[in-house]
């Protein structure tokens, strides 16, 4: 086959072409920080950096997620704290009126302290977090409790919220306010009748056995509730309520607990999601970012290819007819 002067210059314009689109190439790399900047450029790359950022996405909304749970989680648990103090400082004012002498007086000063602990109950009952009532199951619009100690809603003790916090993980992040308030059975807490139920449903208007018990030990102390006024100041049936005020205390701590638990693997599913997402971003990283060092000696050798290539090429076209005549 006959070599021509046309097809050296062609051959040698692809090949400077060719040298010239590695240099750019590289050039591009160094600019951008990327390896790749379209599917093109590498597409098995490319695709594992798609997945990579899918992953990166999903454990970036599962903690934010756990963000809106744990702080759930806080608004429940101190809501308990409170009531905690409360029912110990109900027990406290309990025990001194059961034993000794007591005045008239006293048993009016204890009676109106119980009665703003039990209106400081119902306002625990109805805490909110962000706008959203913490104890009413899917009912986050409304109060648990009226002022009375009746529940505003229906209890369903199935009313639970559900957080996807991990692939197949979820955790339940609220508490159903029947748990911890009860709802009661209509017997008499002093006499052995009444009972908790921490675990029923009920329907609306019925009321809650805590806010029950602090009612019957209002009356017990000689005090009012709305139009009950049946009850005189009895050291009996005070005693009798002791109790009943540790079932309730009782009842609370162990919620308390439940809730602890759930915050610390909280807390656990925090850290191992972390963990994920460094690693991603890492193996991200290695995939699609150039390393600088080896970047600039690729692109020196390049160049040099690039700069030996055309002074190879001056002499291909350096030749002219004169050249051909002599």
């Amino acid at each position: 086959m006959r070599i021509t002067n046309g097809m050296l210059s062609n051959n040698m314009m692809s090949n400077l072409n060719s040298n010239l689109r590695r240099l750019g190439k590289y050039q591009d790399q160094g600019a951008s920080g990327r390896k790749f900047n379209k599917p093109s450029d590498d597409p098995i790359g490319m695709s594992k950096s798609l997945k990579l950022y899918t992953d990166i996405s999903k454990i970036e909304q599962y903690e934010r997620n756990l963000g809106d749970a744990n702080s759930w989680m806080k608004s429940t648990e101190g809501a308990l704290v409170e009531l905690n103090e409360i029912i110990h400082r109900t027990r406290e004012l309990a025990v001194d009126m059961a034993n000794g002498t007591k005045t008239e007086n006293d048993t009016k000063n204890a009676a109106e302290e119980i009665m703003q602990l039990k209106d400081q109950v119902i306002k625990l009952a109805n805490s909110r977090h962000a706008g959203r009532s913490i104890f009413t199951g899917f009912k986050t619009d409304q109060d648990l409790l009226n002022k009375d100690g009746t529940y505003n809603i229906d209890i369903k003790t199935d009313d639970v919220s559900i957080y996807n916090v991990g692939i197949s993980e979820d955790i339940e992040i609220n508490t159903v306010g029947m748990k911890i308030f009860g709802i009661t059975n209509g017997g008499d807490v002093t006499d052995g009748t009444f009972e908790f139920g921490f675990n029923k449903e009920g329907e609306k208007g019925g009321k809650s056995s805590v806010i029950e018990m602090f009612d019957q030990l209002i009356l017990a102390m000689g005090g009012e509730v709305t139009d009950r006024t049946d009850f005189e100041f009895d050291q009996g049936k005070i005693s009798n309520m002791l109790g009943t005020i540790d079932q309730v205390h009782e009842n609370s701590l162990a919620v308390r607990a439940e809730i602890g638990a759930k915050t610390n693997r909280l807390e656990m599913t925090e850290r191992r999601l972390s963990s994920e997402g460094l690693n991603f971003t890492e193996v991200l990283s290695d995939n699609e970012d150039v390393n600088y060092a080896e970047l600039i000696m690729k692109m020196k050798l390049s160049e040099n290819v690039y700069n030996a290539s055309l002074s190879m090429g001056t002499r291909i076209i350096q030749p002219t007819l004169l050249d051909f005549l002599r």
